[in-house]
């Protein structure tokens, strides 16, 4: 169906030149979205996977260690999208207070966003609307260390933004001007809590959508955007714990997104991009539950080969049990974390390497730094940089 416009161009000025801004208009789209007989199948194959994805959280022995390696691998691949050159090993060594020299812009940058979606986590959990207070919360804390922290840190923007281009007169597009944005943002927060709204995955896309094109803030509106959609099905019920992450499947197939949100302010396609969106999350969710299956094998399969060790089999179990929650690691943080003392953390590290599951990464002969490496290499699948 094609609407035409979704919203309205406001001339104005920035830096002596006159620009058109966009203006959407308020969700849900008018008319409604077409339910043709393939888009309800594609709905039912993401609600399906989104169940399946659900289910596995009860399966696992500890739900919250694939949430921690899930949010990590979320937020390096958001913060790729954004330009970052990072990789899971940088981030996992700036998580350690011992390892320094770690290249810090880029770093810093997916370390506040693991701050941002865990702080919107606990909000959620603590019965904290989904809201643009929590919205503009979780944007102080993207934005709280490194680049953009003069760039109004949980504020909406007093000042004209644009995408692309050198200036706002020959830029791809010139979202609202600031004066809207209050009024835009407020439509989006009644839109998120309409009991008459559509599901939570229309919802989510739509939603997601509209916080682009508003694009409220001054710089981490693309990593807040991606991070509502996971906060929105999780707040909706769709997911007990925030595991739908579709960073890489936008970052596989970013002309396409970025098209597709163009279409719909412009032609008023909804449909097509709620076709990309459902099958984004019908490939996120399945791929998630695979890769939790395999981090499950894996697990089992290493533990086996510690089990032969013999005597010195227990103390590398509490060991390898402290990698599986936490990939990277120096002997001092594995000896505090399972309560052995030092040396015999570092005869449990040395068995663990003897067998392959361990790495060093550092070459250094103090203040070495091990890697669980079949976990690392099963989480980089796609997140390395662009």
């Amino acid at each position: 169906m094609q609407r035409g416009l979704t919203g309205r161009f406001e001339s104005i000025a920035v830096g002596g030149e006159q620009v058109q801004a966009f203006v959407p208009a308020s969700l849900p789209p008018q008319p409604p979205v077409e339910m043709l007989y393939e888009r309800q199948r594609l709905l039912e194959k993401a609600l399906l996977a989104c169940g399946r994805l659900d289910a596995i959280t009860t399966l696992l022995p500890d739900p919250d260690l694939f949430l921690y390696a899930y949010v990590r691998r979320e937020a390096l691949l958001s913060s790729q999208i954004e330009g970052t050159q990072s990789s899971l090993s940088d981030l996992l060594l700036f998580e350690l207070d011992e390892a320094p020299g770690v290249p810090f812009d880029d770093v810093v940058e997916v370390s506040n966003y693991v701050a941002a979606l865990e702080h919107g986590i606990g909000r959620l959990a603590g019965g904290f609307p989904l809201s643009n207070r929590l919205i503009r919360e979780i944007h102080a804390q993207l934005l709280s260390r490194g680049r953009g922290t003069n760039k109004q840190p949980g504020e909406f923007r007093t000042s004209q933004n644009w995408i692309g281009g050198t200036r706002p007169g020959n830029a791809l597009f010139v979202p609202p001007p600031p004066q809207e944005i209050e009024p835009c943002m407020a439509a989006l927060e009644r839109f998120l809590h309409d009991p008459a709204a559509p599901g939570a995955l229309f919802k989510a896309a739509l939603a997601h959508v509209q916080f682009e094109t508003i694009h409220p803030f001054l710089d981490g509106n693309g990593r807040v955007g991606r991070l509502l959609i996971a906060l929105l099905l999780h707040h909706d019920g769709v997911l007990r714990q925030p595991l739908l992450y579709l960073s890489l499947y936008f970052k596989q197939n970013r002309s396409e997104y970025y098209r597709l949100l163009d279409s719909v302010r412009t032609t008023g396609d909804w449909e097509s991009w709620l076709d990309f969106f459902l099958e984004g999350v019908a490939q996120t969710a399945t791929g998630a539950v695979d890769t939790a299956h395999r981090l499950l094998a894996m697990f089992e399969e290493d533990a086996g080969h510690i089990q032969d060790l013999g005597r010195g089999a227990a103390n590398a179990l509490r060991v390898f049990d402290a990698l599986r929650r936490r990939p990277v690691a120096s002997i001092d943080h594995l000896a505090r974390r399972t309560g052995v003392a030092y040396p015999t953390a570092a005869r449990a590290v040395d068995a663990l390497v003897r067998l392959g599951v361990l790495s060093e990464l550092t070459g250094r002969r103090r203040g070495r730094i091990f890697a669980y490496d079949g976990y690392l290499t099963i989480l980089n699948e796609g997140a390395q940089p662009l």
